[in-house]
């Protein structure tokens, strides 16, 4: 094993123009901008909203605001709903009433708002982290207005990884939220992959966090070997929940992204949130710089993760083929040292 190595972010150049109060909602809200020799074109307004606070949303956004920072002529807002819908939808209408240029939703749910809010509109819609945007709605001809990059994971990397490391395993448990569009096509390609492959599984879905205990420890009461997870938002803001309830009874958990090894996680060949941002955030300024949003069509990540978690395996008892870690970078040591975003 090789171990991951220490990256350092650049840093953004901005000055903080001091938080914006949106009316009616319980949320965050601030407004950055790069500075330095100053340009005679229009300076665009760039508006990127997030549904919570986890750490791969974190990550996306601050690559994006990070990226986009070093641009004189572009100044970005941020915006968390903090998990509250409706705060969600009246966090866009507000930036339409102010006008801005370009919304930046993060995650399925906040694209499928922004869609809803600038319907009619040529407003452009750059989402993030979408994993399934037909499935989502975000494509045809009613979305003239919208791109971005998926975070799709294809289905058949999910089972290789699992069988990576458990040759062996007789049943694989799926876990997700019923709410999240992105979480259920992960899950659904990766059940067809297992009806077509002969693989057995059993599958569990929550509708809050308040369920995530019972619904780990009823998949394990029906003997699956390894629990898998995709980009799910819902169930990455309570992964030590999640990680306590598995591996007490020593069944390791594969996720569907990076961030989600190093809250606890055991393995992912997942989305590298980072690279996923800068894809994001390349999109915005190519349309900051008047390219048609209708000639780029929506991305997929371009880099998969590949990283484990060796406290994870400390945790829940593994023993694995020293083999099976070819080819994966350490993301967390096993005395919990984490190499994540460094």
């Amino acid at each position: 094993m090789r171990k991951f190595k220490k990256f350092v972010s650049a840093a953004i150049i901005a000055a903080m123009a001091g938080t914006l109060c949106l009316t009616g909602c319980g949320s965050n809200s601030s407004s950055e901008s790069s500075t330095g020799s100053s340009k005679s074109e229009k300076q665009v307004t760039v508006a990127v909203v997030q549904p919570m606070s986890h750490t791969s949303l974190d990550q996306i956004r601050d690559t994006i605001t990070s990226e986009l920072g070093k641009d004189d002529n572009i100044k970005v807002v941020t915006d968390n709903a903090n998990g509250d819908t409706a705060a969600l939808s009246s966090i866009i209408e507000n930036y339409k009433s102010e006008g801005v240029d370009i919304v930046v939703p993060i995650a399925t749910s906040t694209a499928q708002t922004a869609k809803s809010v600038y319907d009619g509109e040529d407003t452009p819609i750059v989402f993030a982290a979408v994993s399934d945007p037909e499935a989502a709605g975000l494509t045809g001809e009613d979305c003239a207005n919208i791109t971005g990059v998926s975070n799709n994971i294809p289905a058949d990397e999910i089972v290789k990884l699992i069988a990576n490391f458990q040759p062996d395993y007789k049943k694989i448990g799926f876990l997700y939220t019923s709410s999240e569009t992105n979480s259920v096509s992960t899950i659904t390609a990766a059940k067809k992959y297992c009806d077509d492959n002969n693989i057995a599984y059993e599958e569990s879905s929550i509708s809050n966090v308040s369920e995530l205990q019972t619904a780990v420890e009823s998949l394990i009461s029906k003997g699956v070997d390894a629990l898998y997870t995709g980009n799910d938002n819902t169930i990455a803001s309570a992964m030590s929940t999640y990680t306590d309830a598995a591996y007490a009874k020593k069944v390791p958990i594969y996720c569907g992204a990076d961030s989600m090894v190093a809250d606890g996680g055991f393995a992912t060949v997942g989305v590298n949130y980072v690279q996923l941002g800068k894809q994001v955030a390349d999109m915005v300024e190519k349309i900051a710089n008047g390219e048609k949003v209708s000639d780029i069509p929506y991305e997929t990540i371009s880099d998969y993760a590949k990283y484990v978690n060796m406290q994870a395996v400390k945790q829940f008892g593994g023993n694995f083929d020293k083999k099976a870690f070819e080819g994966f970078d350490v993301l967390v040591e096993e005395d919990g040292t984490s190499h994540f975003n460094k």
